[in-house]
């Protein structure tokens, strides 16, 4: 059973401009919220040189084929009503709406944290212009031990705010050859894609449960080598050069994959 709840579509407030916005039904009042999570469990990390959401299959092919099964259903017992379903490319502020819904607090890395899965959860979403009974916000907020914004490599958590430009995992996404200074921090790290340090310091996501849905654990390839396949994976929209680049900057100071 995959965690939901449901938000007033009016309490979200401006939508983010995208293609697919265009696709918001008119006189919207719901929205369904779901998450997937990705966690598989400690064992499973301990020789991963990828981020933890990269190693499953990606993502996006998996949480959408659930939300499209969901809207066929939710289409055929309301006939008269519109349903779309979004994840990821959204104009809906996904982690506001989760909160809205219910399904746990915004940490200081700007991630939706749940009771029982920890941060280690994707984001879809339902927008209707059914009226559903609206879930109960949590009330409280995380527990603002700030180890999140200590322990960044870049620096890039300040109060509230996430700056990107600093961001270690966005940083391992960027084309092209990096300056010293963000090949350091990648060779640091021992990750070739992405950064989970902000969410593997944190005492909310400790003792979490392992992921319900059967296809991540069942995709999971927990590290990238040279030469390996990248269809269908979370990395391949960067194509091959990206990763293998921090591949190399990995080898280079001996840290052998």
């Amino acid at each position: 059973m995959l965690p939901c709840g449901v938000c007033d579509f009016l309490k979200i407030g401006e939508l983010f401009e995208c293609r697919a916005k265009s696709r918001v039904p008119q006189g919207a009042k719901s929205v369904i919220v779901y998450l997937f999570p990705y966690w598989l469990g400690e064992e499973f990390y301990k020789n991963s040189n990828i981020s933890k959401y990269a190693v499953p299959a990606d993502y996006h092919i998996i949480a959408r084929e659930y939300l499209k099964k969901i809207t066929e259903e939710l289409k055929m017992e309301y006939p008269e009503n519109q349903f779309e379903y979004f994840c990821d490319n959204s104009p809906v502020n996904e982690v506001k709406a989760a909160v809205l819904c219910g399904l746990g607090v915004k940490g200081k890395n700007g991630l939706l944290i749940n009771e029982k899965y920890g941060s280690f959860c994707f984001i879809g979403e339902i927008v209707t212009d059914v009226k559903f009974n609206y879930s109960v916000p949590k009330t409280e907020e995380c527990l603002n031990c700030g180890l999140c914004v200590k322990m960044c490599p870049g620096g890039a958590l300040s109060g509230n705010c996430v700056d990107k430009t600093k961001c270690l995992s966005d940083i391992t996404q960027r084309k092209g050859e990096l300056c010293e200074e963000h090949i350091s921090m990648i060779k640091n790290s021992g990750c070739v894609w992405g950064c989970d340090i902000c969410q593997d310091v944190c005492p909310m996501n400790k003792n979490i449960s392992v992921t319900p849905v059967k296809e991540f654990s069942e995709s999971a390839v927990a590290r990238f080598c040279e030469g390996d396949s990248i269809e269908g994976r979370a990395f391949s929209w960067r194509t091959r050069k990206v990763i293998e680049r921090n591949l190399q900057y990995l080898k280079s100071q001996d840290n052998l994959i």
